[in-house]
């Protein structure tokens, strides 16, 4: 099986190294492309070094889109298998890519992501988070398993994921046009087209963020703007009651380690994360009428 890795950069020079020589360090060999968008830093001459081994593909900064770029890259690709990850996840070991293709053993399955571990210098409340969301059970779920899962059933991180490429193409791959979510919405349409899903918590990365207030708030405004401009796409995502569990998980770890400065610091994310999303819902109904 021919597998094929894109990595989308822009000012990446801080993790492309790294990077680069863990996966091709791999137990299975990939190729790799780097699509890079006009990146200000050394990012293009580091990944040049490479270049006997990775392929660059450069775009214009305003030409990027979470869907189309990615869409765009993969059609330069030759793996029956793509993976996509984020310049900043690293693998934890030279097993990631081989770990993560054993999801592809399980019948009708379309797409498989794995486990992201915050980095070490992760704040208190954003190790929780991950454990919450990256659990170390293996998980395989369908369409009839909507309404048990919920917005679960949607939950599909591109950080680190692949794709059989036959799927991808049969359901019309990514979405064009979006500010986000690219992931979540082309899971939708896998799980609508009969297609399976799944985790494979085996197939891990280092990944996570110190996201400001600021950058928290558009984050989550671009996923309320997506959320409520496709759902009917993702009937019975109903991201509440999940979001109550994952508060309620991090905070009862927080306060049974007595970590109240970080307890009060997730609050007033997890307030700005909403208010956020809020937002980003309001901003779309207004856009249509």
């Amino acid at each position: 099986m021919k597998v094929s890795l894109i990595i989308p950069t822009y000012n990446a020079e801080k993790y492309i190294e790294k990077l680069l020589d863990i996966l091709l360090a791999q137990t299975v060999k990939a190729e790799i492309i780097v699509m890079d968008s006009e990146s200000l830093d050394n990012t293009v001459d580091i990944v040049k070094k490479y270049k006997e081994q990775v392929k660059l593909i450069q775009i214009p900064k305003e030409k990027f889109n979470h869907g189309a770029s990615r869409d765009y890259a993969l059609k330069q690709s030759q793996g029956e298998v793509v993976i996509f990850m984020t310049q900043d996840a690293l693998p934890t070991n030279e097993h990631a890519i081989e770990n993560l293709l054993k999801g592809f053993e399980k019948k009708d399955v379309a797409g498989v992501y794995g486990r992201q571990i915050a980095y070490e210098d992760a704040s208190a409340y954003e190790k929780l988070t991950r454990n919450f969301n990256y659990s170390s059970k293996e998980k395989i779920w369908r369409e009839e398993d909507i309404e048990t899962l919920g917005v679960k059933s949607y939950f599909f991180s591109n950080v680190f994921a692949a794709y059989l490429r036959s799927a991808y193409e049969q359901v019309g791959g990514f979405d064009h046009g979006i500010m986000t979510n690219e992931d979540m919405l082309i899971a939708a349409k896998f799980i609508h087209s009969g297609f399976a899903l799944a985790y494979a918590p085996d197939a891990k990365v280092y990944h996570s963020h110190r996201f400001t207030l600021k950058e928290d708030f558009r984050r989550n405004y671009k996923i309320g703007f997506i959320m409520e401009q496709y759902k009917d796409r993702l009937k019975g995502a109903d991201s509440n009651s999940e979001g109550f569990r994952m508060v309620r998980f991090v905070s009862g770890k927080l306060i049974k380690k007595m970590k109240f400065i970080s307890l009060f610091l997730f609050c007033v994310h997890v307030f700005t994360r909403l208010m956020g999303n809020k937002a980003g819902k309001r901003a779309y109904r207004k856009k249509v009428k």
